[in-house]
């Protein structure tokens, strides 16, 4: 059923079965900083930008160990940069939903389906994994 569900290598296939699983930790990490932080009263973009700064060492260090076998701290800069990356397409998603009325809360988890795609993409190829074969 999963093998039907994602036309992937079975290394690949894996590999994002490990993702997601991480996926949800950092998610539940990451919408938990942001959560608090829209009902601790700070505006959502604010929230988002907390999310970021937390966020980015936690997901890396579980990103690299659990999912691509990437010892050290060499690709940090490189993740970061994605994470970057992923943070702003977040942030003008977010700023769009919310202009169109939608809460603050429904907005961010709107917009997770998206965010999860992009973040394989992008990490994976900054850890190393969708060249050489999907091994770093």
């Amino acid at each position: 059923m999963i093998s039907a569900a994602l036309p992937l290598r079975p290394d690949a296939r894996a590999a994002f079965l490990r993702f997601l699983a991480v996926g949800v930790l950092n998610t539940a990490f990451g919408y938990g900083v942001y959560a608090a932080g829209v009902l601790a009263g700070l505006p959502a973009q604010a929230a988002l930008a907390l999310q970021f700064l937390l966020g980015a060492l936690w997901n890396y260090r579980l990103h690299a160990r659990l999912v691509f076998a990437v010892r050290g701290w060499g690709r940090l800069p490189a993740y970061v940069g994605a994470y970057l990356l992923i943070w702003v397409l977040n942030a003008l998603a977010l700023r769009t939903l919310l202009a169109a009325g939608t809460g603050a809360l429904a907005a961010q988890a709107l917009i997770l389906p998206a965010t999860v795609l992009l973040s394989w993409g992008l990490i994976g190829r900054v850890m190393g994994f969708h060249t050489a074969g999907g091994r770093p």
